[in-house]
This record gives structure tokens, sequence and C-alpha cells, in this order.
């Protein structure tokens, strides 16, 4: 067995950034939508940087119009998943995508979810919850829907509530309104940070809405202050690798700091953040670290054991997720 076979947890995973490129393709195909103009040649998604990603990404998933797209969309995310290993993955799931922010709509999207999730489980042995996520830039006013979407159907599936989007548009603090409401509601938090916002980002991250974890959050390498207020805090990094690679925040894996960060005492995880895009899989990520740093078995059990505890999920799926990293 090489590292890339070992068992897997992810944290950090967008649902409509997961829809293989095929899979959309033959949605647009049954739709009759033309989306040539997203793909490259060899069929694989086409975009320049940051910025035109997110336009692509947003133009991908306008073939996503109905309950039963997303329940196709989750059970092929969850085959791939689990092919690469992984037992147990958090999604970021949006109600701007799942019904405009409208709560009827929504509701019959993440029964779709849930449902395809269920028998993921029972085919593929992999375990899925779902963090609501506010896009930031859309408004923090189209937040607050997605922030009462969460709240109202926060429960043992929907565990968390976060934020994605362009890091150069707003600040964290004008979201402050919809972390409180997803707070009150019992949910745990997370928000996009410290990628290409610079480490100002992160700190004002966990000390303007209380999150527990950063997805990315890379750049408090370059601020060894923040560093340690993050180990004395536990906040944990939703680390993404391949992606910070691809988007040119770190020329190569030999140059990312994750090793850094990990041998500075910060919490970190690995996950593939919108895998087709990125070209990536969990296997990938596990191989590459595996070349870069030479991490073995026991490097990844820790990851592993670090994002398991991180992990947003009832201690109930916790102990069913920790018997099958054990098998």
């Amino acid at each position: 067995m090489t590292v890339a076979d070992l068992p897997k947890i992810e944290l950090h995973l967008h649902h409509e950034g997961a829809a293989p490129p095929a899979f959309i393709r033959q949605l647009a195909h049954e739709k009759k939508m033309d989306l040539s103009g997203i793909f490259r040649e060899d069929g694989s998604y086409d975009f320049r940087d940051f910025t035109h990603f997110l336009s692509v990404y947003e133009a991908a998933s306008e073939v996503l119009t109905g309950p039963e797209e997303f329940r196709r969309l989750t059970l092929a995310i969850l085959e791939e998943s689990a092919a690469n290993g992984v037992v147990y993955t958090e999604s970021f799931l949006s109600p701007d995508f799942c019904g405009g922010g409208d709560m009827a709509a929504w509701k019959d999207y993440l029964a779709a979810i849930q449902e395809a999730a269920e028998e993921a489980e029972t085919r593929f042995g992999i375990t899925l919850r779902g963090i609501v996520t506010c896009v930031r830039h859309f408004g923090a006013e189209t937040a607050k829907k997605a922030a009462r979407c969460a709240a109202d159907t926060a429960g043992d599936w929907i565990v968390g509530f976060g934020m994605g989007g362009n890091e150069g548009m707003y600040e964290q603090g004008d979201f402050a309104w919809s972390f409180d409401c997803a707070r009150e509601a019992g949910l745990r938090l997370t928000t996009h940070a410290g990628e290409f916002g610079g480490p100002e980002s992160v700190r004002d991250a966990v000390r303007t809405l209380g999150v527990e974890r950063i997805g990315h959050g890379v750049r408090v390498i370059e601020d060894a202050d923040l560093m340690h207020e993050l180990v004395d805090r536990g906040t944990v990094l939703e680390v993404c690798p391949g992606s910070n690679v691809v988007l040119g925040v770190y020329p190569d894996f030999a140059s990312h700091p994750i090793a850094r960060l990990r041998d500075a005492g910060v919490a970190v995880t690995v996950s593939t953040d919108d895998p087709p895009f990125f070209h990536t899989t969990m296997r990938r990520e596990y191989e590459m670290l595996n070349r870069a740093f030479g991490w073995d078995a026991n490097d990844f059990a820790a990851l592993n054991a670090t994002a398991l505890a991180a992990a947003f999920c009832d201690d109930v799926t916790r102990e069913r997720v920790q018997k099958r990293l054990e098998s």
C-alpha cells in the first residue's frame, strides 16, 4: 500500500466545484445549453486566473437547475471521492445555487442531496455532511438569505456555515450578522481567508467572525505572531495545496508552506477545493505531499486525526469515521 491508498478525510470541497466536466457537459447537452466557451479542447475547464475561475464556476453551475440535478451531482462527486479513498467529506453547499436563497426551494434541493448522500454511503462507504456557504462577492444582504437557510436546516446533517468567493470584495465584518445567525442556530463556523487576501484577512476572520476553521489560510506563514495566535486559539486550516499551485499562490508543491505551518504547530488539514478545475484528487494531494516533503503514513495519519477532530459532525459520526480510518 502506498500513501495514496490510505483512507482520507476532506473538509474543504465545493459542491458545484467538484462537478466533473463530463457531467456538466452531459447536462448542458440534455438541456440544449451552449457551454462550449468554458471548456478546453481536451474537455477540461478553461480559466485564466482566480477571477476568471469564479466566472467559469458560476457558468458551469447554470446547468444545475433543480433538485434532481443536484441528486445526480452528489452521487457523481461521492463516487469519485470514494474512489480516491475519502471516507468522510464536508461539502460547501450554497443556497444561491440551490433555489436562489428561497427557503422552500432550498429544502427541496437539500432533500435531494441528502438522499444521494445516503445512497452513496451505502454503495461507496463515504459519509457526507453539509456546510452552508454564502458567496462573498454576492454581498452581505444575499449572505443573510444563505444564513437563514442554514439556521432553519441546522442539525446533524447541515453542521456548519461558511463563506467562499472573491476575497477582494467586501470585508469579513460585513458578514457578521450572517455568522451570528448561524452560530445562534448551533452551527460551527469557517470562512475563506489567507489565500489571496494575505495574513491580515485571517486575523480579521478569527477576531471578527469567531470562526474555528479557515479555508486555505496559508498566507499566515508571512506573519509569525499570527501563527502563534492560531496555535493558541486552536484554529484549523483547511489547506488545499494543489489549488494554491494552480491558481499561482505558490509556484509548486515544494514551495508550499504547509510543511512549515505544521512544523510551527499550526493545525493543518488537506483538501482538494474544486478538484476537476485544479486537475487534482485526494490521492494526488497525498502523492505530491509525499514527494515534496517525504511525508509517510504516520504523517498522513496525524493529518487525518487533526481533520477528524476538526470535523463539524456529531460524535456518533466521528466514531464511525474513526473505525473506517483504522480499518
